[in-house]
């Protein structure tokens, strides 16, 4: 499994758990933290690290000619 791949997949899977997260736990309530908010910020870092995954990819391809 090459690096832009596994970005991609670890950030995909990061946004989903975010978007989760943002969708589904809104009534939960923990001390200190907003579960929402988390969602969010775990949506945004997922975002970049499926972009830093394609970047390595379209680098990677263009690279090889």
């Amino acid at each position: 499994m090459t690096r832009a791949s596994r970005n991609l997949l670890a950030g995909a899977a990061t946004l989903v758990v975010g978007l989760g997260l943002w969708l589904f736990a809104g009534r939960v309530d923990l001390p200190g933290v907003t579960p929402t908010k988390v969602g969010v910020v775990m949506m945004c870092v997922g975002a970049a690290e499926v972009l830093l995954g394609l970047y390595r990819a379209a680098r990677t391809s263009a690279g090889s000619r």
